[in-house]
């Protein structure tokens, strides 16, 4: 089954996890998953969040899945942006003073979002 995971909690949210937990458990059992970030899931992408505690990194857990099951971490470059998350390339572009995109991680439009629910048997938002 090919799922795509909408995933609009942000990363202090208990519903940012369930995205992950659930995005682990389909892979594990065999399943496609492929996670989108958008509205406040995009701060799931930001590589300068400190952890206290030694607490678990959720951007790094889902860096390592997408690592482990070959996934696309695909973040909407509009949503990500009006939170002053940007990549190299669009803050070159947008002339800002440096990038804060955890790797693993790609700024994409909605019309990627399309495609994968196009080609989807299930869609479900966190």
């Amino acid at each position: 089954m090919k799922f795509v995971l909408l995933i609009t909690a942000p990363i202090e949210s208990s519903n940012a996890w369930h995205a992950y937990y659930f995005a682990k458990t389909a892979l594990e059992q065999g399943h496609q998953v492929s996670p989108f970030f958008y509205n406040e899931g995009v701060t799931v992408a930001i590589r300068l969040i400190l952890n206290h505690d030694n607490a678990n990194s959720l951007n790094q857990c889902w860096q390592n899945l997408a690592k482990q099951h070959q996934l696309e971490l695909a973040v909407c470059v509009a949503a990500a942006l009006r939170r002053g998350i940007t990549d190299a390339d669009n803050s070159h572009r947008h002339h800002l003073q440096g990038d804060n995109l955890a790797d693993g991680f790609i700024l994409t439009g909605l019309g990627t979002l399309t495609d994968l629910m196009i080609n989807s048997d299930r869609f479900l938002q966190f």
